[in-house]
């Protein structure tokens, strides 16, 4: 298949630090071409992949040095630089959430949408009703639930590549990971509070927004100062499998409808176990008692603490290779794109295109 990958232009295509959908579209377009398909993809110019490469910027705006620029211009030029090249494909998928909408709506039936974000957002429903013609793919089961009447076409849980994550049969530091990034959400002061009843170290490698700036400052910089707490910062691939294979588990302490968690799968990859809250996807990520404790509170995280010696750290790794590797997300990806195009009945190089 001819297929076309358009990525938002926030982040690399991998991510050079932080950053999930990037990621997310990075190893995706690698397996579709490992895989035996043509892949093109719409990135910003510092992307790394084994696809084509159409740029639409120069680079991602997150790390861009320029004092001004204007994400919403780049992503209309990107959106052009894709109606432009829009009938070479089988398929263009996106993963730009709902911008392309109202500029591909003739093209609808060519396309697959994943959605990233939480949907329990006010003026989504009326504008998911109002563009019902595109085929949608969630990430979680649980992500489609305040909008179940959109047109769902599957459910493709995130996949990354395992050669990229070190798997250890032991964990060599004695202490408990957090991943991701600082906000109130994420819970990191959960994750500070269940290190210390365990007296375990904690690592936090963490992103910290602009917008979440005044919460790291107030709740959680003065959680820092304490023996068994480590604030690391952001890091990128090259040190996150090391951070994550020699923790003793991951905590994902969340309170928020989390749409997936890539960072969950990430520590599988690892071998290392994740205590997860049950919350958002949780339960459709971890395997409890298998590559995890799904748990419901402090006093139950600080129990699974104790319990990880039950755990297989290879059952781990070999429970992320049969369902989250990069392979998986694209045959199951696959499967949409061919149910798609084997019912349309419009060539897409026949249809009209935006001059």
């Amino acid at each position: 298949m001819k297929i076309a990958q358009i990525s938002p232009l926030y982040e690399a295509v991998p991510p050079q630090l932080y950053g999930g959908t990037e990621r997310i579209v990075a190893h995706l377009s690698d397996a579709l071409i490992d895989l035996g398909h043509e892949v093109t993809l719409f990135a910003s110019g510092d992307a790394q992949t084994k696809a084509r490469l159409v740029s639409a910027r120069d680079q991602a705006i997150r790390l861009d040095p320029a004092a001004l620029k204007s994400d919403l211009a780049a992503h209309m030029n990107l959106l052009q630089r894709v109606r432009e090249h829009a009938a070479e494909f089988d398929i263009l998928h996106f993963h730009t959430d709902l911008l392309h909408f109202a500029f591909f709506e003739d093209l609808a039936p060519h396309t697959v949408t994943t959605i990233h974000g939480r949907l329990d957002l006010k003026d989504l429903p009326e504008t998911y009703k109002r563009w019902p013609h595109f085929p949608l793919v969630s990430i979680s089961d649980h992500q489609r639930e305040p909008l179940r009447f959109a047109q769902w076409a599957a459910t493709v849980h995130h996949g990354v590549s395992p050669e990229l994550y070190s798997f250890k049969a032991k964990s060599t530091g004695e202490y408990l990971a957090f991943l991701g990034r600082i906000s109130p959400e994420k819970r990191p002061d959960r994750a500070i509070a269940i290190a210390k009843r365990a007296g375990l170290k904690l690592k936090i490698a963490a992103k910290v927004d602009s917008a979440d700036k005044a919460y790291f400052n107030s709740v959680i910089e003065p959680m820092l100062d304490h023996p068994l707490i480590e604030f690391i910062g952001e890091i990128g691939d090259a040190q996150k499998s090391a951070f994550l294979a020699n923790a003793r588990a991951l905590l994902f302490p969340i309170d928020w409808p989390e749409p997936f968690g890539l960072v969950m799968i990430e520590a599988m990859a690892c071998g290392t176990p994740v205590i997860a809250w049950n919350c958002g996807s949780v339960p459709e990520v971890i395997d409890d008692g298998v590559s995890g404790f799904i748990v419901d509170s402090e006093d139950a995280a600080v129990a699974a603490i104790g319990r990880l010696n039950e755990l297989d750290r290879a059952q781990v790794r070999h429970s992320f290779e049969n369902r989250f590797s990069a392979r998986v997300m694209a045959y199951r990806y696959l499967e949409v794109y061919q149910r798609l195009v084997g019912i349309e009945q419009t060539p897409l190089q026949d249809l009209p295109r935006i001059a």
